[in-house]
């Protein structure tokens, strides 16, 4: 049997350009966590596993929220934002509040001259995310979405196989990430104001997924079920691309879906197991035999993403090669072309502003 795990290249990233001034290599990389949902504390947990990061700061809405969180880290707690951004002791701000609230949050950080890691999807729609990434590149502010999934080392590994031909011509991907959501209308997920729906917080990682192997389809079909709010709630998305590949995805609120993913070519398939978006390894099955593709991989993934920020801060990189900017607001218009098919709308599409941060809770 021939591997195709033999004499495999380093997953160093190659250093980019060095644009801003570095963070100093003597103290660990600070950071200020905006918002103290389930999200947060995940990548706050993840965090502590990095000896050169420090939570310095924690902001939200509530003073008594960021306390408890910030106890956790021995980290300053406060009661907004403003406050949040405005610490000097902040090296970069990691913004974890719900969809809507992204592009005023991240233009606040901005302002203050912080470099932003922000969580995805990145704004509403494509022509927020193109403002924000041109006002960071302005300032030459580091700025990052928080799409964690490519910086996980099995799915990079994935992606320089496929790059390299080892797994063959690619023919066909699948992926699906969803489950049953239980939770009151006026909760994020669900809320239209708060860019609610499938799509923005599962469908993302699918797409995201054929996007790192297939690059931009030229088709484009989508079917949905939608809310009475008007946001989508199951969804199931069939992709072209000029190779002649398809790929197969899909996302919902409403069931236990199989949240795994699928690589075939002509002589193999790539299995990934669920959760197939933080992957701890992969099985190739091919003509002649079966692999299991393994990386180490830190925490749950979360950390392997912060550790790929704190690489381009101190390196006086403004943008990171694993998560392209580009890319990023690439496939916000690709996501702006499945709203239009499957009639989903938010305020931002129509320039109206997000709303003000209410009960409704974080990301």
């Amino acid at each position: 049997m021939t591997s195709i795990l033999r004499g495999l290249p380093s997953l160093d990233v190659t250093p980019g350009p060095r644009l801003t001034e570095p963070l100093p290599a003597d103290r660990p990389v600070r950071w200020g966590i905006m918002a103290t949902g389930k999200i947060a504390r995940s990548f706050a947990t993840d965090l502590a596993l990095l000896p050169d990061a420090t939570i310095a700061a924690v902001g939200s809405r509530r003073l008594d929220s960021a306390r408890e969180f910030a106890a956790a880290y021995d980290a300053t707690a406060y009661g907004s934002y403003q406050e949040l951004v405005a610490d000097p002791a902040v090296d970069i701000v990691y913004v974890a509040t719900p969809h809507a609230l992204h592009k005023q949050d991240t233009l606040m950080a901005f302002e203050a001259g912080k470099p932003v890691l922000c969580e995805k999807a990145l704004t509403l729609n494509a022509r927020d995310a193109e403002e924000l990434v041109a006002e960071a590149r302005a300032r030459r502010l580091f700025f990052m979405e928080a799409m964690w999934m490519r910086c996980n080392p099995v799915v990079r590994r994935l992606v320089q196989l496929a790059s390299d031909g080892v797994l063959g011509r690619l023919q066909q991907v699948r992926a699906d990430l969803g489950f049953f959501v239980d939770r009151p209308d006026t909760d994020r997920l669900l809320a239209p104001e708060l860019g609610g729906g499938a799509l923005l917080d599962m469908g993302i990682y699918p797409l995201t997924f054929a996007h790192l192997f297939l690059g931009a389809p030229d088709q484009v079909g989508a079917a949905a079920s939608l809310a009475p709010s008007g946001i989508d709630l199951n969804l199931s998305l069939s992709l072209g691309y000029p190779s002649g590949a398809v790929a197969s995805l899909s996302s919902t609120m409403t069931g236990r879906s199989p949240r795994t993913a699928s690589i075939a070519t002509e002589t193999g398939r790539v299995d990934i197991a669920e959760p197939f978006h933080q992957p701890t390894e992969a099985t190739w099955v091919g003509d002649d035999g079966t692999e299991t593709i393994t990386e180490r991989v830190t925490g749950t993934g979360l950390a392997d993403e912060a550790q790929e920020v704190m690489r381009c801060l101190r390196n006086g990189e403004t943008e990171s090669p694993l998560v392209p900017l580009d890319e990023t607001v690439a496939l916000m218009r690709l996501m702006d072309r499945i709203r239009e098919q499957i009639g989903v709308r938010y305020g931002a599409d129509d320039g109206r502003r997000s709303p003000a941060p209410d009960h409704r809770g974080s990301n």
